[in-house]
């Protein structure tokens, strides 16, 4: 434990002003945007990660340099179940060159979801989703995915689940399932 420390405060010394001003800015407030690579780095260096096949618009905005239309076009990718298997993945899905997203490499991480998977399903957009892809869903039934449909065609998408809730008159119970099937 004292060997940690030590090194810990070696550390901490061998950094330049700024980049102990960083370090404890990223501390105090782990969702800060990052305004670098260098920041990239030691948040990395300080354990946060951004998994690109669940991380949201705000999840890719905190990253330097990516505009608000490729934050929204990776999530929607993942939203209609692409999955980003390597850097190299975002890089076509953006039309970037892959040196351009190399500086993130330390803080993304690109974990699998397998779409059969019950322990961890990939969820699916109640807004976008087909009516066979929300079939697929073992706790809708097939009335219940005809009200779906119908009720978003007639009055528009939904804002989230307590509004699907409310508009199809859905049972707590099962609304409590859907929690791990279905976004928004």
């Amino acid at each position: 434990m004292a060997q940690w420390w030590q090194q810990l405060q070696q550390f901490g010394q061998s950094l330049t002003p700024q980049q102990r001003a960083i370090r404890t800015r990223l501390a105090q407030n782990p969702y800060a945007r990052l305004r670098s690579p260098l920041e990239v780095a030691i948040a990395a260096e300080l354990g946060l990660t951004l998994d690109a096949n669940t991380a949201s618009v705000d999840d890719w905005l905190r990253l330097p340099g990516i505009s608000i239309h490729q934050a929204r076009a990776l999530v929607a990718l993942t939203a209609n179940g692409v999955q980003f298997l390597c850097l190299e993945d975002l890089a076509a899905a953006l039309a970037l060159p892959l040196p351009r997203l190399e500086p993130y490499a330390p803080l993304l991480r690109f974990t699998y979801r397998d779409p059969t998977s019950l322990v961890a399903p990939i969820q699916l957009n109640a807004n976008t989703a087909t009516p066979d892809q929300l079939a697929q869903v073992p706790v809708l039934t097939a009335d219940l995915v005809a009200r779906l449909v119908r009720e978003r065609d007639r009055h528009g998408p939904y804002a989230n689940l307590a509004a699907l809730q409310n508009r199809l008159n859905i049972n707590p119970d099962l609304v409590a399932q859907l929690i791990y099937y279905l976004k928004f």
